[in-house]
């Protein structure tokens, strides 16, 4: 058959991520990326992009372990590059602190990051709050800068990249041969999926840069973390919330939050609040799936509802994706070629 066509819908990180790892992984393929959005107007231009993973109850550890391993080698091979400053990539170091000890002292990334260890009793001084800490090195994506490097990457390797909305999977089926749903909150709408549902987090950028040091609360609601030019302090999580619109309110009590960790940041400048919504499920949508219509069928290869975290894993669930899409261009060859006998 004829050089495979492959549309990938949707432009965060996983959408581009995703087709990259196509375009990497079957060069034979024609892939085009679709999207009525891009950056910086995607939920992940929002997000703080800081690989500390999420555990996502429906998926086994050792493979969510695998998906943040390959996602922090690549990131860490980045960031050891020329090109770190360009795609805004950046070892960060801080302290994730507990008012109680966790059950769960090492958690199942601990070897992953760099460093990990738990907290000496004269750095706990500095949160006279909390009892407990674990301090290590991690890596920082600066959202906007990494999605622009990862579509000038796409360019490079050959990717057309369009502006459409796309209302219906099925529309696409005249064109291309597979398709593959990144459409995060999206694909609630999209594909109907009903167990898919938005937590809504707000989140400040502001100008601090004597904050050096990433500072994490256990429960996972109050954060500081910093960037190359603004540092993201954060945060909600609303479940079931579809609003983008900011909360004065709420904007307060993140700043108030994240001075009690840091008080240096009374002096923070230039404050802007930005509203996301995490595409989030009991387990990330990572799956083939043939659509059938009347006699039509349609490969479709889902990868979605990565929650609080897509940035942790996004490397890793785009190289799976790959995978998936290269068993249904096996499944196309094989089918062609019975057709031809």
């Amino acid at each position: 058959m004829a050089a495979p066509k492959v549309a990938v819908v949707g432009a965060g990180v996983i959408g581009l991520s995703t087709a990259l790892c196509i375009a990497e992984t079957c060069p034979s393929c024609s892939v085009t990326v679709l999207s009525d959005q891009f950056s910086p107007n995607t939920t992940s231009d929002i997000a703080a992009g800081m690989l500390i993973p999420h555990t996502y109850p429906g998926t086994p550890i050792h493979v969510q372990k695998q998906w943040f391993t390959e996602t922090f080698t690549y990131l860490f091979a980045i960031s050891n590059s020329a090109e770190a400053s360009e795609a805004g990539i950046h070892l960060v170091s801080g302290w994730q602190v507990f008012k109680n000890t966790p059950e769960e002292e090492l958690p199942f990334w601990s070897d992953v990051v760099l460093g990990f260890r738990p907290m000496s009793e004269a750095e706990l001084q500095k949160f006279p709050q909390h009892r407990f800490g674990q301090a290590f090195t991690t890596l920082k994506c600066d959202c906007p800068p990494y999605l622009l490097w990862l579509e000038k990457r796409l360019k490079a390797t050959g990717v057309q990249i369009y502006t459409r909305k796309v209302a219906d999977l099925w529309e696409l089926h005249s064109e291309y041969n597979i398709v593959v749903n990144c459409t995060g909150i999206g694909a609630h709408q999209l594909v109907g999926d009903e167990k898919l549902f938005p937590i809504r987090g707000q989140v400040l950028k502001v100008h601090a840069p004597w904050v050096k040091n990433f500072i994490r609360d256990g429960d996972g609601l109050t954060y500081i973390y910093p960037g190359i030019h603004r540092v993201t302090l954060g945060g909600t999580r609303e479940k079931g919330s579809w609003s983008l619109s900011p909360n004065p309110g709420t904007t307060k009590d993140i700043f108030d939050r994240c001075c009690s960790l840091e008080p240096s940041l009374r002096g923070a400048q230039d404050i802007k609040v930005k509203v996301g919504l995490r595409p989030s499920r009991w387990c990330v949508r990572l799956q083939r799936e043939v659509l059938s219509q009347g006699g039509l069928k349609l490969p479709v290869v889902h990868n979605y509802g990565h929650g609080a975290g897509g940035f942790s894993v996004h490397r890793g669930t785009a190289k799976e994706a790959a995978h998936l899409v290269g068993e249904c261009i096996a499944a196309l060859q094989g089918s062609s070629s019975r057709a031809k006998l």
